[in-house]
């Protein structure tokens, strides 16, 4: 049995106002073995697509190795758009050591809410996925029902929008979208969509990856209606 830890802590800092929530990195990022053109950092993983998608929406032009340049591009970039990182898993076991959220059994879960509580100007969770078993969503739903917190729905349309009431003397809302995973794993699931058949038959050339680009622009731009 494979223990796979989570190997950042978040990235947050008093200026954070959004954070992405995902759940681990590939077991790689844990062991230290990792591949030419990983980048020792969250969603590093160099066949991940978050990282290509907001070098696109921003251009960017990121460097894709395992350098602290690398590094320092990132960190600068979430820092400058006030955008924090903080997976949902600490830690996880696996029988067959891949990246798969299906295959992570006795999950240990990271006390989110204590974050949201220490970093008062965060008001949206960006969840790198949706609401299918062991998913960040999945998980946050999980732990908002232990403390009775509801999740009330904005818009179940993809990418689904919920928002919560954390703490109630503050009137504290904090609002979630949850993006198509920027994986190549849930491109059979995009090819599937409506929104997407609906501009493929226009356009042949449209591809999953513009799918996300379009997706995630106005969320990672400040065009969120909620």
């Amino acid at each position: 049995m494979f223990l796979h830890s989570h190997p950042y802590p978040p990235f947050i800092d008093e200026d954070s106002t959004r954070l992405i929530v995902g759940t681990l990195p590939p077991p790689r990022f844990t062991t230290g073995l990792l591949k030419e053109g990983d980048v020792d950092f969250c969603y590093g993983s160099r066949d991940g697509q978050l990282w290509r998608i907001l070098d696109r929406i921003y251009s960017l032009e990121l460097v894709y190795e395992t350098s602290q340049r690398a590094i320092r591009q990132r960190k600068e970039f979430l820092k400058k758009q006030k955008i924090g990182v903080c997976d949902i898993v600490e830690s996880a076991k696996r029988h067959k050591i891949d990246a798969s959220d299906l295959g992570m059994q006795d999950v240990i879960l990271r006390d989110i809410l204590s974050y949201l509580k220490k970093y008062e100007k965060v008001d949206t969770l960006i969840f790198t996925g949706g609401n299918s078993k062991n998913g960040p969503e999945y998980f946050f739903r999980k732990i908002l029902k232990e403390k009775r917190i509801p999740l009330e729905v904005v818009d179940d349309q993809v990418p689904r929008k919920h928002k919560f009431l954390l703490e109630a003397k503050k009137n504290r809302i904090i609002h979630t979208v949850s993006l198509t995973a920027p994986s190549g794993a849930a491109n059979r699931a995009v090819g599937s969509l409506l929104a997407f058949k609906r501009v493929k038959s226009v356009n042949p050339n449209y591809n999953t990856f513009d799918f996300r680009i379009d997706q995630y622009r106005p969320v990672f731009m400040d065009k969120m209606s909620y």
